[in-house]
């Protein structure tokens, strides 16, 4: 490979999926692409590792400015052995994951694997965007965010992202004439409400379909990233894995524990 700028790209649909085939046409005029992915799907993985089972790696490519390589492992894991393994000591300037098939807005952003890849990138100071559209379907349309992403894609290779930092971008299902622009946001509070179905197998065993919808807390706050989608805005939410509460250190202390 030329000493261009190197773009690592990963998701949690899987290697085959449209959505990173789409991402990596994307990012192929910015550098050196190396796209390390799960071999099968590993959506709602979050930022789990396989610490239970080897990790098998296949290449896939290999030519002047692309390799591919699956891995029989999480998004996280792809990201580990990419950085440590299939990189030759090479630091990449970006870290794209996705294109991921439905929304990782609000609290679904902790459940994503799609934004585990890209909070594992952002931990090694790699700065990070994680790429979704909210149609599951494995044919959504992924026009938006082959227009727009590359304006987003332009000004972090220029300007960067503060240190462990990754954005979380979603797209909403729309034409492009509709298209309002991207929205600076931030996370919907608010939970899943689950919906278990249960269900008897042939064998007369329980076994449960895992069903639930969002209940959301700010339906009227402008500011956060379900009003945007709702809007046709895109949503950019900037996401820090340090979890701390810094408002709370002070009362926590006068518990006097």
């Amino acid at each position: 490979m030329s000493e261009k700028k190197l773009i690592l790209v990963s998701n949690d649909d899987g290697i085959d999926f449209p959505g990173i085939k789409v991402l990596t046409e994307i990012v192929r005029p910015y550098g050196d692409v190396v796209v390390v992915a799960p071999k099968t799907a590993q959506s709602g993985m979050s930022h789990s590792i396989n610490s239970t089972s080897p990790l098998f790696v296949k290449q896939l490519q290999k030519d002047k400015t692309i390799e591919r390589y699956s891995v029989t492992g999480t998004p996280v894991d792809c990201v580990k052995i990419g950085i440590q393994q299939l990189l030759n000591g090479r630091k990449p300037d970006l870290m794209v994951s996705g294109i991921n098939h439905g929304s990782n807005a609000a609290i679904n952003l902790i459940y994503s694997g799609t934004m585990g890849a890209a909070i594992e990138a952002s931990l090694h100071r790699i700065p990070a965007i994680g790429f979704s559209v909210t149609d599951h379907k494995e044919t959504a349309n992924l026009q938006l965010v082959e227009k727009f992403a590359p304006i987003i894609i332009q000004k972090v290779l220029e300007k960067g992202l503060p240190f462990q930092t990754s954005l979380n971008i979603n797209f909403p299902d729309i034409s492009i004439k509709d298209f309002k622009g991207y929205k600076i946001c931030t996370q919907t509070k608010g939970l899943w409400i689950e919906e278990f179905d249960k269900r008897i197998d042939p064998y007369h065993n329980d076994y449960y379909w895992y069903q639930g919808h969002f209940d959301n807390y700010e339906l009227e706050n402008e500011d956060t990233d379900e009003w945007a989608l709702a809007n046709n805005y895109a949503s950019i939410v900037p996401v820090k894995p340090d979890l701390t509460l810094y408002t709370f250190i002070d009362e926590l202390k006068n518990w006097n524990l």
